[in-house]
Protein backbone atom coordinates (compact mmCIF):
# COMPACT_ATOMS: atom_id res chain seq x y z
CA UNK A 1 0.00 0.00 0.00
CA UNK A 2 1.15 3.53 -0.78
CA UNK A 3 3.23 4.71 2.31
CA UNK A 4 0.80 8.33 2.14
CA UNK A 5 -1.96 6.17 3.86
CA UNK A 6 -0.51 6.03 7.14
CA UNK A 7 -0.29 9.65 7.22
CA UNK A 8 -3.74 10.37 8.61
CA UNK A 9 -5.10 11.52 4.97
CA UNK A 10 -8.52 12.03 6.01
CA UNK A 11 -10.11 13.78 9.20
CA UNK A 12 -11.88 10.94 11.40
CA UNK A 13 -14.19 11.83 14.07
CA UNK A 14 -15.84 9.55 16.94
CA UNK A 15 -17.84 9.33 20.16
CA UNK A 16 -15.29 8.74 23.47
CA UNK A 17 -18.37 7.19 25.93
CA UNK A 18 -15.62 6.76 28.71
CA UNK A 19 -11.91 7.92 28.44
CA UNK A 20 -9.84 6.97 31.30
CA UNK A 21 -5.91 8.76 31.55
CA UNK A 22 -3.24 7.32 34.23
CA UNK A 23 0.11 9.51 34.06
CA UNK A 24 3.54 8.11 35.54
CA UNK A 25 5.91 10.26 36.65
CA UNK A 26 9.35 9.62 35.71
CA UNK A 27 13.06 11.08 35.89
CA UNK A 28 13.72 12.75 32.49
CA UNK A 29 16.92 10.80 32.29
CA UNK A 30 14.75 7.36 32.07
CA UNK A 31 12.30 8.41 28.98
CA UNK A 32 14.53 10.53 26.66
CA UNK A 33 15.79 7.58 24.86
CA UNK A 34 12.38 6.85 24.07
CA UNK A 35 11.84 9.91 22.01
CA UNK A 36 12.85 10.74 18.77
CA UNK A 37 15.53 13.99 18.69
CA UNK A 38 12.87 16.04 17.38
CA UNK A 39 10.70 15.86 20.04
CA UNK A 40 11.63 17.37 23.82
CA UNK A 41 10.02 15.94 26.54
CA UNK A 42 7.19 17.82 28.60
CA UNK A 43 8.65 18.36 31.94
CA UNK A 44 7.03 19.46 35.59
CA UNK A 45 9.79 21.20 37.87
CA UNK A 46 12.36 20.47 34.94
CA UNK A 47 13.22 17.32 36.34
CA UNK A 48 9.86 15.18 35.91
CA UNK A 49 8.81 13.55 32.14
CA UNK A 50 5.22 11.69 31.99
CA UNK A 51 4.26 8.48 30.31
CA UNK A 52 0.50 8.25 29.79
CA UNK A 53 -1.83 5.29 30.08
CA UNK A 54 -5.33 5.84 28.18
CA UNK A 55 -7.86 3.71 28.02
CA UNK A 56 -10.84 4.71 25.98
CA UNK A 57 -14.51 3.14 25.13
CA UNK A 58 -15.15 4.46 21.86
CA UNK A 59 -18.36 4.55 19.66
CA UNK A 60 -18.71 5.75 15.92
CA UNK A 61 -15.54 5.89 14.82
CA UNK A 62 -15.60 7.05 11.22
CA UNK A 63 -14.57 9.34 8.43
CA UNK A 64 -15.04 12.95 9.21
CA UNK A 65 -18.61 14.00 7.58
CA UNK A 66 -20.16 10.12 7.21
CA UNK A 67 -23.24 8.90 8.30
CA UNK A 68 -23.12 6.91 11.76
CA UNK A 69 -23.97 3.98 10.37
CA UNK A 70 -20.64 3.20 8.89
CA UNK A 71 -18.97 3.83 12.43
CA UNK A 72 -17.22 1.30 14.49
CA UNK A 73 -17.16 1.30 18.59
CA UNK A 74 -13.71 -0.51 19.90
CA UNK A 75 -11.78 -0.60 23.16
CA UNK A 76 -8.43 1.19 22.97
CA UNK A 77 -5.93 1.29 25.77
CA UNK A 78 -2.99 3.62 24.31
CA UNK A 79 0.57 4.46 25.43
CA UNK A 80 2.02 8.11 24.93
CA UNK A 81 4.83 10.17 26.21
CA UNK A 82 4.67 14.04 26.93
CA UNK A 83 6.00 16.23 24.70
CA UNK A 84 6.77 19.32 22.93
CA UNK A 85 7.62 20.12 19.26
CA UNK A 86 8.73 23.38 17.60
CA UNK A 87 7.81 23.48 13.87
CA UNK A 88 9.96 24.39 11.16
CA UNK A 89 8.14 28.21 11.20
CA UNK A 90 8.73 28.30 15.12
CA UNK A 91 5.50 27.64 16.41
CA UNK A 92 5.84 25.61 19.61
CA UNK A 93 2.94 22.66 20.07
CA UNK A 94 2.57 20.27 23.00
CA UNK A 95 1.40 17.02 22.87
CA UNK A 96 1.92 13.42 22.82
CA UNK A 97 4.25 10.75 21.13
CA UNK A 98 2.62 7.33 20.67
CA UNK A 99 4.55 4.23 21.59
CA UNK A 100 1.98 1.66 21.72
CA UNK A 101 -1.31 1.14 20.86
CA UNK A 102 -4.13 -2.21 21.47
CA UNK A 103 -7.46 -2.58 20.87
CA UNK A 104 -10.23 -5.29 20.85
CA UNK A 105 -11.41 -5.51 17.43
CA UNK A 106 -9.69 -6.58 14.83
CA UNK A 107 -10.68 -4.56 12.17
CA UNK A 108 -9.49 -1.74 14.09
CA UNK A 109 -6.31 -3.06 14.08
CA UNK A 110 -6.73 -3.51 10.34
CA UNK A 111 -8.27 -0.20 9.61
CA UNK A 112 -5.83 1.85 12.64
CA UNK A 113 -2.56 -0.08 10.72
CA UNK A 114 -3.54 1.02 7.09
CA UNK A 115 -4.02 5.11 7.71
CA UNK A 116 -2.04 5.23 10.61
CA UNK A 117 1.22 4.82 12.44
CA UNK A 118 0.00 3.66 15.51
CA UNK A 119 1.07 0.04 15.42
CA UNK A 120 -2.07 -1.58 16.80
CA UNK A 121 -1.81 -4.93 18.61
CA UNK A 122 -5.02 -6.64 19.19
CA UNK A 123 -5.83 -7.60 22.72
CA UNK A 124 -8.79 -8.97 24.71
CA UNK A 125 -10.87 -6.11 27.48
CA UNK A 126 -12.62 -7.13 30.18
CA UNK A 127 -15.40 -4.19 31.62
CA UNK A 128 -16.30 -5.16 35.70
CA UNK A 129 -18.33 -2.61 37.56
CA UNK A 130 -19.20 -4.03 41.13
CA UNK A 131 -19.84 -1.82 44.27
CA UNK A 132 -18.88 1.33 43.09
CA UNK A 133 -15.13 0.07 41.32
CA UNK A 134 -14.90 -0.35 37.50
CA UNK A 135 -12.15 -2.83 36.49
CA UNK A 136 -10.72 -2.97 33.62
CA UNK A 137 -8.50 -6.06 32.72
CA UNK A 138 -6.63 -8.17 29.55
CA UNK A 139 -5.72 -11.64 30.15
CA UNK A 140 -3.18 -11.21 26.36
CA UNK A 141 -1.99 -7.89 28.09
CA UNK A 142 -1.68 -8.85 31.66
CA UNK A 143 -3.67 -5.57 32.49
CA UNK A 144 -5.47 -4.48 35.54
CA UNK A 145 -6.93 -1.45 36.65
CA UNK A 146 -9.30 -1.23 39.64
CA UNK A 147 -10.86 2.32 39.89
CA UNK A 148 -13.23 4.14 42.24
CA UNK A 149 -16.63 5.77 40.66
CA UNK A 150 -18.23 8.39 41.76
CA UNK A 151 -15.84 8.97 44.69
CA UNK A 152 -15.34 12.96 46.07
CA UNK A 153 -12.34 14.46 47.85
CA UNK A 154 -10.13 12.03 46.09
CA UNK A 155 -6.22 13.14 47.26
CA UNK A 156 -3.54 12.88 44.81
CA UNK A 157 -1.31 9.40 44.85
CA UNK A 158 0.72 8.85 47.88
CA UNK A 159 4.19 9.83 45.65
CA UNK A 160 2.95 11.87 42.71
CA UNK A 161 5.23 15.13 42.47
CA UNK A 162 2.35 17.70 42.18
CA UNK A 163 1.12 19.66 44.98
CA UNK A 164 -2.34 19.75 44.30
CA UNK A 165 -4.32 18.53 41.47
CA UNK A 166 -4.44 21.84 39.53
CA UNK A 167 -0.92 21.43 38.61
CA UNK A 168 -1.73 17.67 37.88
CA UNK A 169 -4.89 18.46 35.22
CA UNK A 170 -1.75 20.09 32.46
CA UNK A 171 -0.83 16.49 32.35
CA UNK A 172 -4.12 15.06 32.23
CA UNK A 173 -4.60 13.90 28.44
CA UNK A 174 -5.44 14.35 25.71
CA UNK A 175 -3.10 17.07 24.30
CA UNK A 176 -4.68 18.81 21.55
CA UNK A 177 -1.48 17.32 18.72
CA UNK A 178 -0.47 13.75 18.24
CA UNK A 179 3.56 13.50 16.87
CA UNK A 180 5.03 10.62 14.62
CA UNK A 181 8.50 11.26 13.43
CA UNK A 182 9.97 9.81 10.10
CA UNK A 183 13.53 9.44 10.50
CA UNK A 184 14.66 8.76 6.50
CA UNK A 185 12.62 11.72 5.51
CA UNK A 186 13.05 14.00 8.94
CA UNK A 187 9.69 14.87 8.71
CA UNK A 188 7.28 15.39 11.94
CA UNK A 189 3.50 14.08 11.17
CA UNK A 190 1.29 16.16 13.06
CA UNK A 191 -2.08 15.58 13.95
CA UNK A 192 -4.38 17.77 15.70
CA UNK A 193 -7.27 16.56 17.68
CA UNK A 194 -10.31 18.57 18.74
CA UNK A 195 -12.82 18.40 21.13
CA UNK A 196 -15.58 20.11 23.58
CA UNK A 197 -16.58 20.25 27.12
CA UNK A 198 -13.19 18.19 28.31
CA UNK A 199 -13.58 18.40 31.87
CA UNK A 200 -11.66 15.96 33.63
CA UNK A 201 -12.84 14.40 36.84
CA UNK A 202 -10.14 12.87 39.48
CA UNK A 203 -10.03 9.32 39.72
CA UNK A 204 -9.26 6.98 42.95
CA UNK A 205 -6.68 3.61 41.57
CA UNK A 206 -7.42 1.39 43.57
CA UNK A 207 -5.15 -1.17 41.90
CA UNK A 208 -3.45 -1.10 37.94
CA UNK A 209 -0.58 -3.37 36.39
CA UNK A 210 0.59 -3.15 32.82
CA UNK A 211 2.81 -5.63 31.58
CA UNK A 212 3.91 -3.32 28.56
CA UNK A 213 4.49 -0.46 31.35
CA UNK A 214 6.79 -2.72 33.68
CA UNK A 215 8.42 -4.14 30.40
CA UNK A 216 10.12 -0.29 29.92
CA UNK A 217 12.00 -1.20 32.91
CA UNK A 218 11.61 2.44 34.28
CA UNK A 219 13.05 2.19 37.64
CA UNK A 220 12.23 5.44 39.32
CA UNK A 221 8.10 5.68 38.11
CA UNK A 222 5.42 6.80 40.22
CA UNK A 223 1.80 6.96 39.60
CA UNK A 224 1.26 11.02 39.37
CA UNK A 225 -2.58 11.54 38.70
CA UNK A 226 -5.54 9.81 37.08
CA UNK A 227 -8.31 11.09 35.17
CA UNK A 228 -11.69 10.20 33.55
CA UNK A 229 -13.67 12.08 31.14
CA UNK A 230 -17.21 11.46 29.96
CA UNK A 231 -19.48 11.71 27.02
CA UNK A 232 -17.03 13.39 24.62
CA UNK A 233 -17.29 14.12 20.79
CA UNK A 234 -13.99 13.89 18.97
CA UNK A 235 -12.18 14.27 15.57
CA UNK A 236 -8.68 14.33 14.63
CA UNK A 237 -7.78 16.39 11.67
CA UNK A 238 -6.30 15.63 8.46
CA UNK A 239 -2.01 14.88 9.36
CA UNK A 240 0.04 17.50 8.36
CA UNK A 241 3.80 16.65 7.55
CA UNK A 242 6.35 19.50 8.90
CA UNK A 243 10.25 19.34 7.66
CA UNK A 244 12.44 18.93 10.57
CA UNK A 245 16.18 20.68 10.88
CA UNK A 246 18.11 20.14 13.74
CA UNK A 247 20.18 23.08 15.07
CA UNK A 248 22.57 23.71 17.28
CA UNK A 249 22.20 23.18 20.99
CA UNK A 250 17.79 22.08 20.39
CA UNK A 251 16.15 19.56 20.30
CA UNK A 252 12.68 20.30 19.42
CA UNK A 253 11.13 23.69 21.57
Amino acid sequence: MPSFLKNHPFGVEAFFESSTVLAFAVPKEELEPLIPESLALDLFEAKWAFVAVAMVETSGLRPKGFPKIFGRDFFLIGYRIFVKYRTSAGKRLRGLYIIRSETDKRSMGFFGNLFTHYNYNQTDINIEKKEGHKIITSEKSNFVLDIQENQENISLPKDSPFPSWKEARRYAGPLPFTFTYNERKREMLIIEGVRSNWEPKPLKVNRYRSEYIESLALKDIVLANAFVVNQIPYYWKKGKTDPWKKEENFKGY
